[in-house]
C-alpha cells in the first residue's frame, strides 16, 4: 500500500470536528466511515458505518446514527453545521469507492464542518498499485451500484414518461401512485392487500441491484410515478420473479406492457432463463398482457384463485 497526507492550514469559527472516510474490509469491500474526529477519536468511539453506494437518503441515515449528530444540529450559541455540504462529502466518497477500485482506503481527520462549509484539515489516501488498471465498478462492492445507461423515454397515448431503474428516493413518490391507484388495482397486484405500511414502500425503493431491479414510469411533466415493475432474482440467477403495477388512471395506453418489456430485455442482459409470476386468477388484464408477451399460464398447485405464468427466455430473440 502506498499513501500520502495533506496539512492545510485553515480554521473554521465554531467548527465540530469530524471523521469521515472508507476502508476496505476483505469479507464487505468498501465501507463508508462517518463519526466524531479529531485526537481523541479512539477514545470518543462516536463511529457509523454504512455500505457503498450512497444516496442522500443513507448518507442522512449515516449521520443520524452518530452522537454528533445532534451537535451537527447546533447548541447554544453554537448555529448548526451546512449539513448538505457534510452528506456531499460522504457522497463523494461513496462514488470514490465504487469508480476507483485501486483506492483501498481514505481518511479525512478532522473534516471541519461549520455553519457554510467544511474543510478537511488533513487527509490520508492508500491506494492499491497493482489495481491501477481495474476498470469500474469497484468489484468488491456488496451491494452493486445504481445502474445507469438504462434510463428510456416513451410516448404513449399522448403523455411523455421517462422510464429507469428505481431510486430510494422514489419512496416519496408513492403517496400520489397509490391514491390515484384504486384499492381493487392494489388487491389484485399484493393479493388482499389494499394499503402498503410505509416500511413496505421503503423495502420496496431501496435495493440491492444484484439481487433486484424495478424500473418506475415517471410522467415526465409532472414528476409524478406511474407506475412500476420489478424482478427479484433467485440466488443461482437463473431465474427471476416480476411484479408489476400500474396507476389505474393510466391504464390502457401501453404502459404495462412498456414496463413489463423492460422487465424482460433487463432478465435477458442478465442471462437468466426465465420469468416467473403468479397472477390473480380474476386480474384478467394481467393475464391477458402476458399471453401477448408470450408468457404460459397454469393453475396454481395449492390455490385456484392463482395462475403461475412463466416466460422462457432466448438471448437471441427480442420480447
Amino acid at each position: 500500500m502506498k499513501g500520502f497526507v495533506l496539512q492545510p492550514m485553515v480554521t473554521i469559527k465554531n467548527g465540530l470536528e469530524l471523521l469521515v472516510g472508507f476502508t476496505t474490509d476483505p469479507v464487505f469491500g468498501p465501507a463508508i466511515v462517518f463519526g466524531a474526529g479529531g485526537v481523541s477519536v479512539e477514545a470518543v468511539n462516536d463511529i457509523a458505518i454504512g455500505l457503498p453506494p450512497l444516496d442522500a437518503g443513507l448518507a442522512e441515515e449515516l449521520i443520524a446514527g452518530t452522537r454528533i449528530n445532534r451537535l451537527l444540529k447546533g447548541f447554544r450559541r453554537v448555529p448548526p453545521a451546512n449539513r448538505e455540504a457534510v452528506r456531499g462529502v460522504l457522497l463523494s466518497l461513496s462514488q470514490m469507492s465504487v469508480d476507483f477500485p485501486f483506492i483501498t482506503a481514505v481518511d479525512i481527520n478532522p473534516l471541519i464542518a461549520g455553519e457554510t462549509t467544511v474543510v478537511a484539515l488533513d487527509a490520508r489516501i492508500e491506494i492499491d498499485p497493482e489495481k491501477i488498471s481495474e476498470p469500474a465498478p469497484n468489484r468488491k462492492l456488496v451491494i452493486r451500484p445504481y445502474p445507469t445507461g438504462l434510463t428510456t423515454d416513451a410516448e404513449l397515448a399522448g403523455k411523455h414518461f421517462t422510464i429507469r431503474p428505481i431510486l430510494p428516493s422514489d419512496a416519496s413518490l408513492y403517496a400520489t401512485l397509490l391514491q390515484k391507484t384504486s384499492p381493487e388495482d392494489i388487491r389484485l397486484r399484493f393479493f388482499g392487500q389494499t394499503k402498503l405500511s410505509e416500511a413496505a414502500i421503503i423495502r420496496m425503493t431501496h435495493l440491492d441491484y444484484e439481487r433486484e431491479m424495478a424500473f418506475v414510469a415517471i410522467l415526465t411533466d409532472t414528476g409524478e410515478l406511474a407506475g412500476v415493475s420489478r424482478l427479484a432474482i433467485d440466488m443461482d440467477r437463473e431465474w427471476g420473479d416480476f411484479g408489476l403495477l400500474v396507476r389505474s388512471d393510466l391504464q390502457r395506453m401501453g404502459l404495462g406492457s412498456t414496463l413489463l418489456k423492460q422487465i424482460i430485455a433487463y432478465a435477458r442482459s442478465e442471462e437468466l432463463t426465465e420469468i416467473r409470476g403468479c397472477v390473480s386468477a380474476d386480474n384478467d388484464r394481467m393475464l391477458s398482457l402476458c399471453r401477448r408477451l408470450g408468457f404460459e399460464s397454469a393453475s396454481a398447485e395449492h390455490d385456484a384463485r392463482v395462475r403461475q405464468v412463466r416466460l422462457i427466455l432466448s438471448n437471441d430473440r427480442p420480447p
